[in-house]
């Protein structure tokens, strides 16, 4: 599958300001309270229909904050990590010149988000002037656990120049009460955002277009307890009837009963029959609903000022209040899964793939939704760089209607997304509902793609005799009868071998392949994965001149994918760069061979083979002591083995760490500064990992303990190790004590 293409395009109008309702009340105090607070973080709590979003956008287009907003305005579908940061950074790149799309890139790799797009974000941001402020409205649709602890991360080292303000119905789950006591926390919540007497007689007498007396606003505003939507229906129940008393029954049951029944018949057919979409637009509608003139209607109730708001200055996109919609949908009439359902496929002509899937999922469709995935899998969603929002999506089909074809499209995109748990258990799927009508794209055979894509990608290193026994079987299943094979079977096969240190045998299958005639037709990223997985091969073999004439063949496409991706380096060619640096170190160009190393290594940490890094790190002290760089040396090897502690490595890796350990020496490196004065303060949660180092668990065990990812705790480790000066987690627990932190 082939994984170039270009970002998916956005829904641009989730990142606009949302305009500000005509004739909406100016509610200066909570303007001024937004736009003076200088805390990290700003929280705008309450339930629904308490003018949240409606603050804020006001505050966001008042004309006298100079500050760069940047507006994200959420819904259930960016409840994944990528989707969720491809928003984010899209809409921070927007801000100006000071900000670029290199955040953006780097989230482009397929790494996690803690390791290279935030920390790039976060040095742009360090070095800018402007002030930024980054508004994520309807937080409260986020549930993932990764999207709470990357939003942690970045509030953790966010510099002066951004701030952060969240609406929610609910707390968000950051540590509020670690940022409070801080004093880095503004709260605004529902008893701030309930309207004075004041207030709310403008609001209705806006809504309503009567001059309300004292004694009667008061009643309503009793009655509504200074509730923003109950008020607006309260405003539009007596523009309907003057002279009607009004009563307290439920507000939206009051709204179904009195005021939608005055409604003109295409105004009511629209609110009611579109109340399952999320969005509205007129093409949408007319589609959706089966009807014409959409859009005219739209605009119509917009200015009506009944609970339906323009997002955008076109008056394209629109959308309906939320507890207006969960009353509409128990209306005569709706039909959710017919409406939801003719979306999804107006969504797809519109070639948004990912929104039909959304929209077809909630009208019960998982048979259609999965036929779409798979039709799409590699030139929509892969080609675009979105291989996790597809398998976050085909996780919320039954298994049942997931066949083993959208299985392995989805093991390999989980692949791609460097998760083996996830590839392991696609690829069970795969098995379990084997079928003789399965195929892989290019595959002659579908169960060598299924044993290829598990030997490479579903076995941990350390057991890499069993891959090489699955990409064999792979491989003979593929080619049998004498037919060409798919060049990853074979590629597969070799990069097993060579996981399990048989690199003569691996330097027989991937020579054979490298020097085959159909290489021409192959992607990039495949040229690129076998030229590097050979390249290390023949070093490993003793084979530098054929290892020599793979470099030279393969550079111009290496400088041009370096060129192109920026940050989103494919793992082939962290592989190649690392040969180039042992090939120079061993041809006695010993200046230059520690710069090309240690670059090589910083390619292979953001695509981490566990093994290939410890291989890597072993070159780069050779390299160092080469150049008398004794300190450098020994601090490469404390890194490779702590890697080799705590991942499952090859085998054959550990005796090269050993030997080169007694050849360089094991003592620490000692670059920390002993003043007992820190440059840089800890943050708590840096506290809280430190002290989690004192003891022999793993990171993985660590993030356990704490609640966070392997790949977060790796991220607080490497802050950890700069501010302390040191290069491993002995040295960082020893300093730490050193100084009383611990």
């Amino acid at each position: 599958m082939d994984t170039d293409g270009s970002a998916r395009p956005l829904l641009a109008v989730k990142q606009q300001v949302p305009p500000v309702r005509d004739g909406a009340v100016v509610r200066g105090r909570l303007v001024e309270q937004v736009a003076s607070a200088r805390t990290r973080l700003v929280v705008v709590v309450a339930p629904a229909g308490w003018g949240k979003t409606s603050l804020l956008s006001a505050w966001a287009r008042d004309g006298g904050d100079t500050q760069r907003v940047a507006w994200v305005s959420l819904d259930e579908s960016d409840d994944e990590p990528r989707r969720f940061w491809r928003y984010v950074l899209t809409a921070l790149s927007e801000l100006g010149d000071d900000l670029s799309t290199a955040p953006l890139e780097a989230l482009a790799a397929e790494i996690p988000v803690v390791e290279l797009a935030l920390p790039v974000l976060l040095n742009e941001l360090a070095a800018s002037r402007p002030s930024h402020v980054l508004v994520l409205d309807d937080y409260h649709v986020i549930t993932d656990p990764e999207i709470h602890e990357s939003l942690e991360f970045l509030l953790t080292y966010l510099p002066s120049s951004l701030r952060i303000v969240l609406a929610s119905r609910a707390d968000p789950a950051l540590p509020l009460a670690r940022l409070r006591a801080r004093g880095d926390l503004t709260e605004i919540r529902a008893a701030q955002l309930r309207f004075s007497p004041d207030e709310a007689a403008d609001l209705v007498s806006t809504v309503s277009g009567l001059a309300l007396d004292s004694a009667r606003a008061e009643v309503v505003w009793q009655q509504t307890e200074g509730w923003a939507a109950g008020l607006q229906l309260a405003g539009l129940a007596l523009r309907a009837d003057p002279d009607r008393s009004y009563d307290d029954r439920h507000l939206f049951d009051y709204f179904a009963a009195e005021v939608l029944p005055g409604l003109a018949p295409r105004q009511r057919d629209l609110l009611v029959r579109s109340a399952p979409l999320e969005l509205l637009s007129g093409d949408l509608c007319d589609a959706a609903l089966q009807v014409e003139g959409s859009a005219e209607v739209l605009a119509e109730l917009v200015r009506a000022d009944l609970f339906v708001a323009a997002l955008d200055h076109d008056r394209e996109w629109y959308r309906c209040h939320a507890l207006l919609r969960d009353a509409l949908l128990h209306q005569r009439g709706a039909d959710p899964d017919g409406v939801l359902q003719r979306a999804a496929w107006w969504f797809a002509g519109e070639n948004r793939i990912d929104e039909a899937v959304h929209h077809l999922l909630r009208a019960g469709q998982p048979g259609a939704a999965g036929e779409l995935l798979l039709a799409h899998a590699e030139r929509w969603f892969l080609a675009r760089g979105e291989a996790a929002t597809f398998v976050q999506l085909g996780e919320r089909l039954p298994l049942a209607d997931v066949d083993p074809s959208l299985a392995y499209a989805l093991a390999y995109a989980a692949a791609l997304c460097g998760d083996r748990d996830r590839v392991v258990r696609w690829l069970d799927a795969c098995e379990d509902r084997a079928s003789p009508d399965a195929v892989a794209p290019g595959w002659h055979s579908f169960e060598a793609a299924v044993l290829s894509l598990r030997a490479n990608f579903g076995v941990v290193d350390a057991d890499s005799g069993r891959a090489v026994a699955l990409a064999q079987r792979g491989y003979e299943l593929e080619t049998q009868g004498g037919r060409e094979g798919h060049p990853v079977a074979s590629w597969g096969l070799g990069a097993s071998l060579a996981r399990d240190g048989r690199f003569d045998d691996s330097a027989a299958v991937l020579l054979d392949l490298w020097r085959g005639a159909a290489k021409e037709s192959w992607p990039p990223w495949l040229l690129l994965s076998v030229a590097g997985t050979l390249a290390i091969t023949l070093i490993e073999a003793g084979r530098g001149d054929d290892c020599d004439a793979v470099l030279r063949q393969s550079e111009p496409l290496a400088k041009a994918a370096e060129l192109r991706a920026g940050r989103g380096i494919t793992p082939g060619l962290s592989a190649l760069r690392l040969a180039a640096g042992r090939r120079r170190h061993q041809t006695g160009q010993v200046d230059t061979a520690a710069p090309v190393l240690r670059h090589a290594v910083e390619l292979i940490a953001l695509h981490p083979r566990p093994t290939l890094l410890v291989l890597a790190l072993v070159y780069l002290a050779d390299a160092e002591l080469a150049c008398g760089e004794r300190s450098a040396a020994q601090a490469a090897l404390t890194r490779a083995r702590e890697v080799a502690e705590d991942e499952p490595v090859s085998q054959f890796v550990l005796p090269r760490l050993e030997t080169a350990e007694l050849r360089i020496g094991r003592g620490a490196v000692r670059a920390a500064r002993r003043s007992g004065v820190l440059v840089d303060e800890l943050t708590d949660r840096e506290l809280s990992v430190l002290r989690a180092m004192q003891g022999t668990a793993s990171q993985r065990e660590i993030g356990q303990a704490l609640f966070l990812s392997i790949n977060t705790v790796k991220a607080y480790n490497k802050s950890l190790y700069r501010k302390l000066g040191v290069g491993s987690r002995q040295e960082a627990v020893a300093t730490a004590r050193e100084l009383g932190l611990i």
